[in-house]
C-alpha cells in the first residue's frame, strides 16, 4: 500500500473504526487513542495491508485489541487511594438515544457487545464477524440474538415502556 493509498485509507476509515471501537469499549477517548495507534501499526505493516483482504478489519481489531490491553494494565495497576485522585472524564454526548445505546451496551457481556458492533454498526456479515472474532458462524448468531434481545430489553427498561402493567412474551 502506497502512502497516498494509505491516506486514503486512513480518512475514509478513521471515523468509522473509532466509532465502532467506541461502541465496543464504551470510552471515546480511549477508542480514540487505541484506533490512532493502530493505524500507526498499520502504517508499519502497510505492505502486509496491501495483501490483506480486510484492511479495516484488521485495523479495528488490532485497536480492540489495544484497547483491552491498556484496560488489563489499568486494572492492574489500580489500587483503591489512587482512584480518588484519579479525575473524571467526561464526553459530550452525541444524542440521547446514542448516550442510552453506548450505556446499555456496556451492561452486555463483552462477547455479546463485539458482535452486535460488529454486525449492527461495523455492518460486517455474520461470516465475517466469524472470521474477526475466531469463533464459528453459529456462535455469532446466537451472540447476535441473545444481544438483540438484552439490549432491548434494557432499553425498554431505560425508556420505561418494561414496567408498570405491560407483559413481556
Amino acid at each position: 500500500m502506497e502512502a497516498s493509498e494509505f491516506d486514503e485509507f486512513y480518512t475514509a476509515s478513521f471515523r468509522r473504526v473509532t466509532g465502532q471501537v467506541y461502541a465496543m469499549i464504551g470510552d471515546f477517548e480511549e477508542a480514540t487513542e487505541c484506533t490512532q495507534e493502530a493505524f500507526a501499526r498499520a502504517w508499519a505493516h502497510r505492505r502486509k495491508l496491501d495483501r490483506a483482504e480486510y484492511p479495516e478489519a484488521w485495523v479495528r481489531t488490532t485497536a480492540y485489541r489495544l484497547a483491552v490491553s491498556r484496560w488489563r494494565r489499568r486494572k492492574r495497576g489500580e489500587r483503591s487511594p489512587d482512584r480518588a485522585l484519579q479525575g473524571a472524564g467526561s464526553v459530550a454526548a452525541v444524542d440521547e438515544s446514542h448516550v442510552a445505546l453506548v450505556a446499555a451496551l456496556k451492561k452486555l457481556p463483552e462477547a455479546q457487545r463485539q458482535a452486535l458492533v460488529l454486525h449492527h454498526i461495523a455492518d460486517l456479515p455474520v461470516q465475517q464477524v466469524a472470521a474477526e472474532v475466531g469463533v464459528p458462524e453459529g456462535t455469532i448468531k446466537a451472540r447476535l440474538s441473545r444481544g438483540r434481545a438484552a439490549l432491548a430489553e434494557l432499553l425498554a427498561d431505560e425508556s420505561g415502556l418494561a414496567g408498570g402493567g405491560v407483559t413481556h412474551a
